[in-house]
């Protein structure tokens, strides 16, 4: 099955993945409608975050790149509604974002803050 996931500087040797940190653990998010993943990189855009590429790849091969990362993954799909505030990020994304030249890094934490979630999707509205 192919999915669609948000990569930076695609192509490069500093490519990476857009992921959230989400209590201590780091999920790449994985889109089955690349409408909504065009849409994901929109709000990202629209917060200042860096720009990522859509790109289609197997869902087996990011599979096993966060299972060899410790990454978890999450599948986002068609249609997606949010039942809880932790599935809210798979659609909005947090205000905070780790810097590029910390992607290597320590793994920085970051707190959620649910009114601002939730302030950026009434924006949305």
């Amino acid at each position: 099955m192919n999915i669609f996931v948000l990569l930076y500087n695609s192509g490069t040797d500093k490519e990476g993945i857009h992921s959230i940190e989400l209590k201590g653990r780091t999920i790449v998010l994985m889109f089955e409608d690349e409408d909504d993943a065009t849409r994901y990189c929109g709000l990202l855009e629209a917060q200042d975050f860096p720009l990522p590429t859509v790109e289609m790849l197997n869902i087996e091969e990011i599979k096993d790149f966060c299972i060899k990362l410790d990454y978890e993954y999450k599948l986002v799909e068609k249609n997606f509604v949010p039942k809880t505030a932790e599935d809210r990020l798979l659609i909005s994304p947090p205000q905070k974002n780790l810097e590029v030249e910390d992607w290597d890094g320590d793994n920085n934490k970051e707190e959620i803050d649910l009114n601002t979630i939730k302030e950026n999707l009434e924006k949305l509205l």
